[in-house]
Parts: structure tokens; sequence; C-alpha cells
């Protein structure tokens, strides 16, 4: 049997600052502003970077006035996380198995 891992979520988890942005969401929801600030990038690319971490399901979007409020979906994580779990205790399981050649 082979495990499933969502492919598409490790890599957009893989860019240096959309993993800057998904630790700065795990502390707290945070607007653009906030997110310029914190990470020093400028808006544009960060919203194109919040838009993927959006389509790949790791972020929810709140409007409040002018602004939208990112935050993290925990649940998102903790599927992957229970994804890599599983992986893991497979190959434990096949420890020292091998096939002939």
């Amino acid at each position: 049997m082979v495990m499933s891992v969502d492919s598409d979520v490790l890599k957009v988890l893989a860019d240096p600052l959309r993993m800057q942005i998904v630790q700065l969401l795990a502390r707290e929801a945070l607007c653009t502003t906030h997110l310029v600030e914190e990470t020093g990038a400028r808006q544009t690319n960060l919203s194109n970077h919040l838009k993927t971490l959006r389509d790949a399901g790791l972020v929810d979007t709140e409007p409040c006035g002018r602004f939208t409020y990112y935050s993290l979906r925990p649940e998102a994580l903790e599927a992957l996380a229970g994804e890599l779990a599983a992986l893991a205790a497979t190959a434990r399981g096949a420890a020292g198995r091998k096939r002939s050649c």
C-alpha cells in the first residue's frame, strides 16, 4: 500500500517566506500591514504568497473594514502532520525488510 502525503502542501510550505508567514500566523491573526512589518517583504509579494497559502487550505481570511486578517488553519497542519506520522510508522514497521533482487 502506498501512503499519500499531500505533496502540493509540502511544496507550498517549502518556500522560506511562506513558512515565515505560517510561523507568524501560528501566534496570532495578522493583516498584510503587520506581515510587511514582520517580514520586510513587499505588500504585492506577500499578497501572492497569502493567496498560495489560502489556495492550499492553510490560511483563512476575515474581512475587517478596509483590512483582511489572515489566520492559520491548524487542522490543515495537523492533517499533514498525521500523514507524515503515518509514513514514519510505516517506515518503522518496515525496518530490516527488503526485497530480493
